[in-house]
């Protein structure tokens, strides 16, 4: 600021800079957006237009169900009709909604310029979008998946039964949550490390807190989902027999793979929708929420008991009676929490003075159904009444009323809720209510009747049935209902679509938490500038905190170097730390996307080498993505970060995001290692010899060999580090070569291991689960010894050096993981055999 610049021109001059900085593209450029306030609503459409055509098959599956032996469809159809309407919405909505909601309003409601990772967001934006339309369109091709959402074998492996769309879904939904889990390490890197100075871990908005917990139940429970995928494909590409009883396999593995994830992923839709519910509520009841920290600690301990119910989905498959009774009994334990955070919401309520606008109409609606949804699931938790449901129509109304009114009411609810906040523009109040009670009414007609269908004996997944079993009116009604339900909807699309709605206030609902400081929505720059918060809704308690952040009071108000930079503060107490420079606009992550999408999709159609060049293409992009738009050295030090405070412009370590970033992208992949290995005891537990008699082990040298290998490349990143820290760049050079070498002698040398001994993967499901536990684990180091030639590479280049080390820094995390995946391997393949 000059002597002559008053506060005004000041104020001008630092947007000018804010909204160069962050600069929205146009024309065919535009597709290169980063910017999390333009991918979150491309994330945002892309599920609801995957939501809308789930919904026109589900209204195809109750017209053919309107009347008995109708012939609208036929099986074949209808078997992928249902099939991929219940993949969509759990894969292509449910999940992904959340993570796309929370990209748009997360980063404002920490007052951040952005998430840390804006590449990442694009990057899983992009993946998610060709893995939908891959799964979603071969419907019009008569190529659907048709053995159901869960696809059980044998049937789903059977590839002359099912054909390829069993490997449409297996393929392409294992890319999509490649976008899931890229979204859930930028969401909680982001509220752990992005928030603004002083909110402590305390203050943090609820649903911040729900985005946190989701994201790491998502790192917990999808992985599971990656490794039964693995089994399945190499199963029905490779002849492997992992579910085949001839072989020694078993398909009942897959269930509990399965739904170790979807049970969990249950709740992962859940507690956003809740996470929804805690915004809103507090707002219309003009009031803080009560009970903070029980709210938080019901959403954990939701969270935490939902891994604990998977096998309430498999009660009738033979369990051992001990085991029945602890699911269930966790069954029904987790309606505790659950219930909790409900009753919080209603005490919450009746200490305000309710406004009942159209949110808070969808949020009390949202609680309605939801509760009964929880009685229902309290009766199929008995194992006794699960018995006599399973498979009917009752769970069928069970799951809808659950999943409608525990997420899609609470998510509309939202849309109303910040619908001003994402356009500067209001929804109508006369089309809300039309909206509401269309659905309102239409979901209780359509699926009400369903418990008394299910109860009658219809079986659920049946495309007709005989007319005289007593079924006929009550699919009638259902098949009405769901009509009406789907006007509600239309109804709703035509509001958030149509021109000239008004302008809406600022901060219309009167909000107490950051994301509403935002004015104009067009400017892309998110926050004027970052506030010191001090309240869990500061815009309720801190006075004149919009004008002071308007007017550049606060951090970084203005952008001097042309960069996009937004705040890195501590985990607990949001002390500042670092101020980020994040990447810009690129169509590298559009491309790197593109590439390895392509790899899955060819390796579905059998086109080995063209999935082998595009996959390596897919990593090479990565690598050119992460080389020009990562780990740059900036001009600086430090930086003015305002308010009389420099800041580094550099961190590595634990102090760095990206440093988070790799620890917790390396916890779910060893969720998926264990889960391979809880797949390998498994099989010891059915089977009365495991390794089955006469089967070879392993070569025991060849193993070891492996072993000593990877723990001297594990030794020399440690060395690497240490000479890098004292400024020797040639030794650390020597050391990343050396490193890389014996990295990737590892990985050959427990290849070697069961080849040696002659073991077969088509033979038995042991040698085959050997084959996999060492593919697995020669391939981390195989991608360890990439990482390695990276940081080589940037010594050579200058970009790695004594203060400047965060790849060096991230790569030794990667490599600590990588060892224990080795030891682990050896532990299983070598030792355990001699212990069985």
């Amino acid at each position: 600021m000059t002597g002559s610049e008053t506060d005004e021109d000041r104020k001008r001059r630092e947007e000018r800079e804010l909204r160069a900085a962050w600069e929205v593209p146009t024309g065919w450029r535009y597709f290169s957006n980063v910017n999390n306030q333009i991918v979150g609503v491309w994330y945002t459409a892309a599920s609801f237009f995957f939501f809308l055509f789930a919904g026109v098959l589900a209204l195809i599956m109750r017209a053919q169900l309107a009347v008995p032996d109708n012939d609208l469809v036929p099986a074949g159809t209808y078997n992928q009709l249902y099939t991929l309407h219940g993949t969509m919405m759990m894969f292509l909505f449910a999940v992904p909604i959340f993570e796309a909601v929370a990209i748009l309003i997360l980063p404002q409601m920490l007052a951040a310029r952005d998430l840390p990772f804006p590449r990442l967001s694009a990057f899983g934006f992009w993946c998610f979008l060709i893995g939908g339309v891959f799964v979603g369109g071969s419907i019009l091709f008569d190529a659907a998946p048709d053995s159901g959402w869960f696809m059980y074998p044998p049937l789903a492996t059977d590839t002359k039964q099912t054909g390829i769309g069993a490997d449409i879904w297996l393929l392409g939904l294992s890319f999509i949550e490649i976008a899931s889990i890229a979204a859930a390490v930028e969401l909680i890197v982001g509220v752990l490390k992005c928030r603004p100075p002083g909110m402590r871990i305390n203050l943090m908005p609820l649903y911040c807190w729900y985005v946190l917990i989701v994201g790491g139940m998502i790192l917990f429970a999808f992985p599971p989902l990656i490794a039964g995928d693995i089994l399945f494909e190499m199963q029905r590409l490779f002849d492997w027999p992992f579910f085949d009883v001839a072989r020694g396999g078993d398909p009942v593995l897959w269930q509990h793979l399965f739904w170790i994830f979807g049970h969990p992923e249950v709740y992962i839709i859940f507690l956003p929708s809740i996470a929804l519910l805690a915004m809103i509520v507090p707002t219309f009841a003009q009031r803080p929420i009560l009970g903070y920290g029980w709210i938080v600690l019901a959403a954990v301990g939701t969270g935490f008991l939902s891994f604990g119910l998977w096998a309430h989905h498999m009660f009738t498959i033979g369990l051992p009676a001990l085991s029945i009774g602890f699911f269930s009994a966790a069954s029904e334990a987790v309606a505790i929490p659950t219930g909790v955070q409900i009753f919080v919401f209603v005490a919450t309520l009746l200490a305000g003075r309710v406004i009942f606008a159209i949110p808070m109409l969808y949020a009390t609606g949202a609680l309605a159904i939801f509760t009964f949804g929880g009685l229902t699931g309290v009766m199929v938790a008995l194992a006794p009444f699960d018995w006599q449901a399973h498979d009917s129509y009752f769970v069928v109304a069970h799951l809808h009323y659950t999943l409608i009114g525990g997420m899609f009411f609470p998510l509309i609810a939202g849309v109303y809720y910040f619908h001003p906040f994402i356009t500067g523009r209001m929804l109508s109040e006369r089309l809300g209510r039309w909206s509401f009670w269309l659905m309102f009414c239409g979901f209780n007609i359509a699926f009400l009747p369903m418990h008394i269908t299910g109860l009658r004996g219809m079986p659920r997944r049946v495309y007709t049935y005989q007319e005289g079993l007593g079924w006929e009116g009550l699919n009638l009604v259902s098949t009405l209902g769901a009509f009406v339900m789907a006007a509600g909807i239309l109804v709703l699309v035509v509001d958030v679509l149509r021109p000239g709605k008004p302008r809406a206030p600022r901060n219309p609902w009167n909000a107490g938490t950051l994301e509403w400081v935002a004015g104009d929505p067009s400017e892309p720059w998110g926050i004027r500038s970052v506030p010191l918060v001090s309240s869990r809704y500061p815009l309720w308690d801190q006075k004149n905190l919009i004008d002071d952040i308007d007017t550049g009071r606060f951090f970084l108000p203005g952008a001097p170097e042309g960069q996009r930079e937004t705040m890195v503060t501590d985990v607990l107490d949001a002390t500042p730390e670092q101020v980020l420079r994040v990447p810009g606009n690129s169509f590298k992550p559009m491309i790197a996307a593109l590439l390895i999408g392509g790899s899955f999709i060819a390796t579905t159609f059998h086109g080995w080498w063209l999935g082998l060049a595009s996959g390596v293409a897919g990593v090479v992009a990565i690598l050119v993505w992460l080389w020009t738009g990562t780990a740059r050295i900036p001009e600086k030090p430090t930086t003015d970060a305002g308010m009389g405070i420099a800041l580094p412009l550099y961190a590595s370590g634990p102090t760095s995001v990206g440093w988070w970033a790799m620890f917790i992208t390396m916890v779910g992949d060893g969720t998926a290692f264990l889960s391979l290995i809880f797949a390998y005891f498994y099989y010891w537990t059915v089977h009365a010899a495991f390794p089955p008699e006469g089967s070879a082990l392993p070569d025991l040298a060849l193993g070891m060999a492996a072993g000593i290998a990877t723990l001297a490349a594990w030794a020399l990143m440690l060395a690497a580090r240490r000479l890098n820290a004292t400024g020797r760049a040639t030794a650390t050079r020597l050391a990343l070569a050396l490193a890389a070498l014996l990295a990737l002698a590892g990985g050959g040398l427990l290849l070697a291991a069961p080849w040696n001994a002659g073991l077969s993967p088509t033979r038995h499901v042991y040698d085959a689960m050997v084959w996999v536990l060492a593919i697995w684990t020669a391939l981390h180091n195989t991608a360890g010894a990439l990482m390695q030639g990276y940081c080589l590479a940037g010594s050579l280049a200058g970009r790695l050096t004594a203060t400047h080390d965060i790849d060096l820094r991230n790569v030794v995390l990667y490599w600590h993981f990588a060892a224990l995946t080795m030891a682990a391997t050896l532990a299983v393949l070598l030792l355990a055999p001699l212990t069985m």
